[in-house]
């Protein structure tokens, strides 16, 4: 199953993906204007060589862990944006939007 939806933090709107994977947990990717947060499924290395604003979280299964995870990698256009290390993707998701 795929899950398109939207997700809201403070007065911004991001479009969220979910999808359903075999015996594993869901791939889950929150996409805004400027740049995105996937999980771990997504390689942060690929993201970095296309030059895109990207970070990652691991250990989530659905929208609001992703929100509350601490953020794993980010590359280094998303580092610009003011995206780091250790701040939980609610925190800077507006960067994003």
């Amino acid at each position: 199953m795929i899950e398109i939806d939207q997700v809201k933090v403070g007065d911004k709107s991001l479009l969220a993906l979910r999808v359903e994977m075999p015996e594993a947990p869901p791939l889950l990717l929150i996409r805004g204007g400027r740049g995105f947060v996937m999980c771990g499924y997504l390689n942060l290395e690929v993201a970095e060589r296309l030059g895109v604003a990207a970070a990652v979280v691991t250990g989530v299964k659905s929208f609001e862990d992703v929100l509350n995870s601490q953020i794993k990698g980010v590359t280094t256009k998303a580092s610009a944006l003011g995206l780091q290390t250790g701040k939980t993707v609610r925190e800077v998701i507006s960067l994003l939007a």
